[in-house]
């Protein structure tokens, strides 16, 4: 296992990624793994998206939480988990941030937040691989609060 997050991969990770970020999300249903690129958000340990909750990733995610993500030299295992409607007041705090962070298009047509499946999905990361400079951090997440 990795080492924990410390100061520096914290710098790393959250400048790298604490921004609108392209992420390849991996799900797995019936032993068939689908990949697809979501907009996302890294804060605290975890990726934040703003998706549908009828989506085929979600239908998998509610069946089998363990996910996998990739993106800018950066690998990772997590745990898939729907926190709800994107406008409950539980998600206020992060939704607050990621209407800044995707404010370049959340606004454009493509979020219903008047729709009740419009949700938000955080994974938690557990463990993960992050390459910057030529040097390799191999990551234990699961320390993170």
């Amino acid at each position: 296992m990795g080492e924990k997050l410390t100061v520096e991969t914290t710098r790393i990770m959250e400048e790298r990624f604490g921004c609108d970020t392209l992420l390849s999300l991996a799900t797995v249903e019936a032993g068939v793994p689908s990949v697809r690129i979501v907009n996302s958000y890294y804060e605290d340990g975890a990726f934040y998206v703003v998706t549908y909750a009828r989506s085929n990733k979600m239908r998998q995610i509610a069946d089998n939480p363990v996910v996998a993500v990739c993106g800018e030299w950066f690998t990772a295992h997590g745990m898939g988990e729907n926190l709800g409607h994107v406008k409950a007041e539980s998600n206020g705090e992060i939704m607050s941030k990621i209407r800044v962070v995707f404010g370049e298009w959340y606004d454009n047509g493509h979020v219903d937040e008047e729709d009740p499946n419009t949700c938000l999905l955080r994974i938690r990361l557990t463990e993960g691989v992050l390459f910057h400079h030529g040097t390799r951090y191999d990551i234990d997440f699961r320390e993170v609060s």
